[in-house]
């Protein structure tokens, strides 16, 4: 085949393939595998030594061997549910082939009488014989070669046998002929001078998969580029967005924060300089701001707002939950009193009477900022002149909602996302390649770096004893316990038991918050303890949303060894949000694995959760470190941005070559379609069309 012809036999339905009926298409797609291409990336799990060629006089009970043997006789009962059995032998004894649910004839195709096999299975003794039951293998001894060695095995669903898999496997690498090749020669040495085709070929046969060979880095690096395309193309569709510049003075903002009883930090100057070139641009800013915990990055996006309006454009905040955007909406209050800004909140409690005047001032341009969950882009809500939205830990847009996004609001309008989540440099080049990113890596002057100690349960008494002084000193506290994870269901048990614990040991001062509560009955427990109705919360990790009780200034974390270092530290991030000295208690269970005894030494070692996030991805592999669905991070099917980081920064830099030459992105449309993002160009190219 020519390179046109294999790249268009890689994109067809698996059933254009010898073999593939009906009955194996449908067990294939339990494996997501449907088209051709889909099968490079089912890669080997192991691998199965056939090699172990025996004589029938040194077999080994329960051994996978390979024997070569003639066919002396066949047993066909005539009762049913009795195996089938095949006598064979070589020159130094006998031994029995049995076979459960097997035809008749298909028993007398594959060992005629007489005929000399190769058979391999795993070796049985039964009746002081050695048999095979329902071998792996039966083939003529002209083709020993075939099974005599070692043989990939591939993770499959029951019905789908290692023996069907492997021929279907392998007519596609047969057909897969090398490449013209679309990397440079610079690049090639780099990433260690493989083809394509080869690396496929070897991550398939070779004895054991090594994510740091020559040939799965090749492939990997190939995986990452594709990824960092996508993002690059969606990148310079935003900045061909064109958009009238956002005309303001920074009088008002100054205003603003000369009524701040602190002052920005470095970090925070920067970023709202970041923000303010990109609002003044003709260019439509596409931002995300990732801070730490109590960084700050709620202050930068009110000054980013007041700029905004100050250029005569409104300007609409969305968070998470109501909780959190009241909490936004009663700061702004605060900060824009007496500043002649009109600010509305929208939320799902709100009355419909309420509901109809929000929107009317809206529509009219009265309200100039509108904060509330993300209803607040709902087709059916309408802006005079709407100028930015910002995001409040929107955690779960991938690519393609981003996209979505930057329409929203019409030309005019800014996007800017906010994430209280370090992640780490790969994570970042991966999930956010597409847009620009501010960092807050400094924390106010006036925060104290929270102090964080372990105890062992049994110590409980010693904690109670802390907790009741913390109380009759007027603080609050968060007692967090983690969810069962082995149970199906929400399992909130530990919890309630908890909570039953601690309020007969402090009477009527323990609140109770779980995921099986509904929204409104959250949002009673949270705003009790916001006004101080009770003394303790526990919780499972709903209180982990960024939420300021500037009064709870402890937290205890029961069985901190089964959260991730990221999970924890924003948990500790809830408490000495305030002037005062936070603490977080780590309380453990005996036996602890040495990963939970790093975990908690790096955490108690350091308030840094950039350097956390790092941590936690090489302990606990890129995956999880989010600890939920990252969109846009856990689909790679090859690369590891653990073990493959020089090959994420050495992509970055040759997206940029690539920029340049419409005919250079051309080369690599095949890998796109082969790493499933050309649906995403498409999207885009689309948009391009329809805006043009």
């Amino acid at each position: 085949m020519n390179q046109l012809k294999i790249q268009d036999y890689l994109f067809q339905n698996i059933s254009a393939l010898n073999g593939v009926g009906l009955k194996t298409k449908k067990l294939l797609k339990r494996k997501n595998i449907e088209k051709i291409s889909d099968l490079l990336w089912n890669l080997p799990q192991d691998f199965t030594d056939r090699s172990n060629l025996q004589t029938l006089d040194k077999l080994e009970i329960g051994k996978i061997t390979t024997i070569k043997v003639k066919v002396l006789k066949h047993y066909f009962p005539r009762i049913r549910n009795l195996p089938n059995k095949v006598s064979c032998e070589d020159k130094s004894g006998k031994i029995d082939i049995v076979f459960f649910n097997s035809r008749e004839g298909y028993i007398r195709k594959i060992l005629p009488i007489n005929s000399h096999v190769v058979i391999s299975g795993k070796i049985n003794y039964f009746k002081k014989k050695y048999q095979i039951t329902n071998p792996a293998y039966v083939v003529p001894a002209i083709k020993e070669d075939y099974v005599n060695k070692i043989i990939p095995r591939y993770s499959l669903t029951e019905g789908l046998t290692e023996k069907i898999y492997r021929k279907i496997i392998e007519q596609v690498l047969k057909n897969i002929a090398d490449f013209k090749e679309w990397h440079s020669n610079e690049i090639l040495k780099k990433i260690g001078n493989a083809s394509w085709s080869e690396s496929i070929f070897q991550i398939h046969e070779s004895k054991k998969t090594d994510i740091n060979s020559k040939y799965y880095r090749r492939l990997a690096y190939d995986e990452i580029l594709a990824n960092l395309l996508v993002l690059s193309q969606v990148r310079q569709r935003i900045k061909k967005l064109k958009k009238d510049r956002k005309n303001f003075d920074n009088n008002l903002a100054k205003k603003i924060i000369d009524k701040f009883d602190f002052q920005l930090t470095k970090s925070q100057v920067k970023t709202i300089d970041e923000i303010n070139n990109d609002l003044k641009s003709d260019s439509k800013m596409f931002r995300l701001l990732q801070g730490d915990v109590g960084s700050g990055k709620t202050i930068v996006s009110l000054v980013a707002a007041v700029n905004v309006i100050s250029s005569n454009n409104q300007v609409a905040l969305m968070a998470p939950t109501e909780i959190l955007a009241k909490q936004h909406y009663n700061l702004a209050k605060e900060l824009f009193k007496n500043t002649g800004i009109n600010i509305d909140f929208l939320a799902s409690k709100i009355d419909a009477k309420e509901k109809k005047n929000i929107l009317k001032k809206l529509t009219s341009g009265k309200t100039n900022f509108i904060i509330g969950t993300h209803a607040l882009i709902q087709k059916n809500i309408n802006f005079k002149n709407l100028g930015l939205i910002i995001i409040d830990e929107q955690h779960k847009f991938g690519v393609k909602q981003r996209i979505e996004l930057s329409h929203k609001g019409g030309k005019n309008c800014d996007i800017l996302l906010m994430s209280a989540t370090p992640i780490p440099r790969t994570l970042m080049l991966s999930a956010y390649g597409d847009m620009d990113v501010s960092k807050l890596v400094e924390k106010p002057i006036n925060r104290k770096d929270i102090i964080t100690l372990s105890k062992p349960e049994e110590k409980i008494s010693e904690i109670l004893e802390f907790v009741k002084k913390q109380i009759d000193s007027g603080n609050q506290i968060f007692w967090v316990c983690p969810l069962i994870e082995e149970s199906k269901k929400t399992n909130y048990s530990a919890a309630v038991e908890k909570y039953k614990f601690l309020s007969k040991k402090f009477i009527n001062k323990v609140g109770l918050i779980h995921g099986n509560l509904n929204k409104e009955e959250k949002d009673n427990v949270l705003h009790k303890f916001m006004n101080k109705n009770f003394k303790i919360l526990v919780s499972t990790t709903v209180i982990e949303v960024g939420i300021d009780f500037p009064n709870a200034n402890i937290i205890v974390i029961e069985n901190s060894n089964k959260f991730g270092l990221s999970q924890l530290h924003q948990l500790r991030g809830r408490v000495g949000r305030g002037i005062n000295q936070g603490t977080c208690i780590l309380l453990y269970k005996k036996n602890l694995s040495d990963n939970a005894k790093k975990r908690i030494k790096i955490l108690k070692s350091s308030n840094d959760g950039f350097f956390i996030a790092e941590e936690d991805m090489k302990l606990r592999g890129f995956g999880d470190v989010l600890g939920y669905q990252q969109s846009g991070i856990k689909d790679f099917k090859l690369a590891d941005p653990i073990h493959h980081e020089d090959l994420f920064y050495l992509a970055e830099k040759n997206i940029k070559d690539i920029e340049q030459n419409i005919e250079n992105f051309k080369k690599f449309n095949f890998i796109l379609k082969l790493f499933d993002k050309a649906d995403i160009i498409n999207q885009i190219n689309l948009e391009q069309i329809n805006q043009d």
